[in-house]
């Protein structure tokens, strides 16, 4: 929306500043090539300035699939992993459990 409203300078400008940013359930589609190319700003405004969270279900060997370009994949996928920590979770999804009486 903030391309097609023209506000997306004033947008990566208000990130820009934010310590922490946190993503919650990126990567669930693949990425066009504009969202590549801003998240590609995004990631290499913060890179080793500012810390981003991002949350996925999908697995992060997964991720340069689904951001498509090869070149843009590698430099954003980079910038994330890069001094990352990295906390994989394993075992049955909360979800599925969400529901069931207790017994």
């Amino acid at each position: 929306m903030a391309r097609a409203d023209g506000s997306l300078r004033s947008l990566l400008a208000r990130l820009s500043p934010i310590d922490v940013l946190v993503i919650d359930d990126w990567a669930m589609a693949h990425l066009s090539e504009p969202e590549r190319g801003d998240f590609w700003e995004i990631c290499e405004d913060r890179y080793q300035v500012r810390s981003t969270i991002l949350t996925s279900q999908l697995p992060v060997s997964r991720w340069h699939e689904q951001i498509g370009d090869p070149t843009l994949a590698d430099g954003i996928l980079d910038r994330l992993v890069h001094n990352a920590r990295r906390i994989e979770m394993r075992g049955d999804s909360m979800r599925k459990n969400r529901g069931k009486p207790n017994v």
